[in-house]
């Protein structure tokens, strides 16, 4: 047990001494993904930078009856309704049968609109399913953000 506590402990340093850089000047320097969470990270916790999220549809969506082994697209609209860009820091499936298929990448401006669209995989789901999408961002109060689907999977 030693041993792999040991190997661990190892992994994680040799990690974090790989995401560090030295200028000429031989400081430390992030390498830019680092630097780019680092930036991340700021912008949740500084409520200077918080911005409003409004989901024209609705974060819930049904889909009704679809036959097993259908895959369906399913598109939730946001739009930025703050002063301050809105970064999603995270789009994430609760569920494998879920794929993120478009996220934003960049800073949604003020004013603007965007789009986040999922696919769902009802291959061996039969009955009633309801799956969630986690979204993260910047915003006032929640970061935390649930877009949600109902879809009732017929057997084939």
């Amino acid at each position: 047990m030693k041993k792999i506590l040991i190997i661990f402990i190892l992994g994680i340093s040799i990690t974090i001494g790989a995401c560090k850089q030295s200028d000429k000047k031989g400081t430390n320097v992030m390498n830019p993904v680092t630097q780019q969470a680092a930036d991340l990270n700021k912008a949740l916790k500084d409520p200077a930078n918080f911005t409003t999220i409004q989901w024209p549809d609705s974060t819930f969506q049904d889909l009704g009856k679809v036959e097993e082994g259908q895959v369906v697209e399913v598109a939730y609209r946001f739009k930025n309704t703050g002063d301050k860009p809105l970064i999603f820091v995270s789009v994430s499936a609760t569920c494998g049968c879920i794929i993120i298929s478009k996220k934003p990448q960049e800073p949604i401006p003020p004013g603007q609109e965007g789009v986040i669209k999922v696919k769902y995989d009802s291959k061996n789901m039969p009955g009633v399913c309801r799956k969630n999408v986690d979204v993260i961002a910047n915003t006032k109060m929640n970061t935390s953000h649930t877009l949600s689907l109902r879809v009732e999977v017929i057997k084939k």
